[in-house]
């Protein structure tokens, strides 16, 4: 029996590699009748939602770089072996730098991309986890690698089409599946974030294919047709800031007898804790309680900032927009939620395990008269809804505690012109951000307390009506792109 030694492997890898070089030189020689242009505007669609303008993106697989030009990237990079392809993409999109060489053995140098694609190559691949780990040198902690590539249920009807001459032709494929690519990803060294499908009908019909890719392929039982499999991953292990500053900003609005205990059960967290309260145009002596609560406590870091709007949103933000902690917390004044569990939120985002923490009052029974039973069943509703829509797990979307890294909630703000000025909580704007920027989203159960001061400022039926608009629009901007 023969033994296979390290370079007879190393020769069946470079025989493969060569010959898939060879057979793409040829093919983009060869004048093509492929009817796959829709097909590929569709990914360009589903891509340009996902990505932001001016961000800077990696594509590893560029081909012409059509995809990577449609993007608009701030700093575009595309990387193919094909010369043939490249010639043309540097005809093309001048505006764009392109790189011969191989998946396998990439080579950019010191620099980090926002975003990495990798559209329709890992079935291509001879060895998928070593491309993998030759990507982490150009992750950043914020970086996102986005995957799509062809589903097994679409393996006989393509085969079909490209000995019609209809789709272009492949030599034989990996067909991996969700699962594997998942496995693949973290074996080198990365997290799967999100997994979904695209594309149910490839070839233009008019008014029928933009209806069923857009709507039917993001629903049950119709999703199970996609052609194309999507994955969304980050990179773990990259470098956070240590011992990290807080902010913690407490939008308060006729909460005077709360202030005290506030400034007394506010934890110190990491590098140092800072205290913003945002006082609301009470009509009551909050603004006055602050005050004196600040000035009874100067060893504690506080600010106090009268809120320039209406809502708490417009409050969150102006807390925001003046913090110069590393970590932002929102807390709300009443004291439902215990402010002793902050640490929990801290150390989730300080150990690297999360970007965004949600609190959970679902988890643990709540004290009487902490929440109406119809508030209850309209959190339970709108944390399904919103689980769907936001292709993450959201288990209570009203929750006043949020946590975020600073960072984050800056590229949130930068990019907050797709969903607008729409909510008066605040809540929604930052998990809709947090979403659309696919952070890495956790949540942590808390103890829901009854408020002991004071009267919710919360109006359940008009509130509730506002929620479900949200919904819908959520489910356009979001989800039936």
């Amino acid at each position: 029996m023969d033994t296979i030694t390290t370079a007879t492997l190393q020769a069946e890898a470079s025989q493969y590699e060569q010959r898939r070089k060879s057979y793409w030189s040829a093919t983009f020689k060869r004048a093509s009748n492929s009817w796959g242009g829709y097909y590929r505007s569709r990914l360009q669609v589903a891509y340009h939602h996902l990505i932001p303008e001016g961000a800077s993106v990696l594509e590893v697989g560029c081909a012409r770089g059509n995809l990577l030009s449609v993007l608009n990237p701030g700093i575009g990079v595309g990387v193919d072996f094909c010369p043939e392809a490249l010639e043309v993409a540097r005809v093309d999109h001048p505006h764009l730098e392109f790189v011969l060489a191989d998946a396998h053995d990439l080579d950019l140098g010191p620099r980090t991309f926002d975003y990495i694609i990798v559209s329709e190559l890992v079935n291509d691949l001879w060895d998928v986890q070593s491309m993998l780990c030759r990507l982490q040198p150009y992750c950043a902690a914020h970086t996102r690698l986005i995957f799509n590539f062809y589903s097994h249920l679409w393996n006989v009807p393509l085969r079909l089409a490209q000995q019609l001459g209809i789709a272009t032709p492949n030599l034989s494929q990996n067909w991996l599946t969700r699962h594997d690519m998942a496995n693949l990803l973290e074996l080198a060294g990365f997290q799967p974030l999100r997994e979904w499908e695209e594309i149910i009908a490839p070839l233009p019909v008019p008014l029928l294919s933009n209806f069923a890719n857009r709507y039917l392929a993001k629903i049950l039982p119709f999703r199970f047709m996609a052609m194309a499999n999507f994955m969304l991953a980050r990179p773990l292990h990259q470098s956070i800031p240590q011992n990290p500053t807080v902010s913690v900003v407490v939008a308060a609005r006729n909460e005077s007898g709360h202030i005290d205990e506030l400034m007394a059960r506010i934890p110190e967290m990491g590098g140092g804790t800072e205290i913003i309260f945002v006082e609301g145009n009470s009509t009551d002596e909050t603004y006055h309680a602050i005050e004196k609560c600040i000035s009874a406590h100067p060893e504690r870091n506080c600010k106090l900032l009268k809120q320039p709007g209406k809502g708490k949103g417009d409050a969150v933000r102006a807390g925001f927009d003046i913090a110069k902690g590393d970590i932002l917390m929102i807390l709300d004044a009443d004291i439902t939620v215990p402010p002793e569990d902050l640490t929990r939120f801290y150390d989730l985002m300080a150990n690297g395990s999360a970007e965004f923490v949600n609190g959970v009052r679902m988890v643990y029974p709540m004290e009487d008269d902490a929440m109406r039973f119809l508030n209850l069943l309209g959190n339970k509703f709108f944390s399904w809804a919103f689980s769907w829509l936001l292709g993450q797990p959201i288990r209570d979307t009203l929750c006043g505690t949020k946590v975020l890294w600073r960072s984050g909630y800056q590229r949130i703000a930068d990019n907050r012109s797709y969903f607008g000025d729409f909510d008066p909580f605040g809540d929604f704007d930052l998990l809709f951000g947090a979403a659309r920027l696919n952070l890495k989203i956790m949540e942590v159960p808390i103890r829901y307390r009854a408020r002991r001061y004071g009267e919710t400022n919360i109006s359940r039926w008009s509130h509730g009506w506002l929620l479900l608009k949200m919904v819908v629009f959520a489910a356009r901007r979001i989800k039936f792109i």
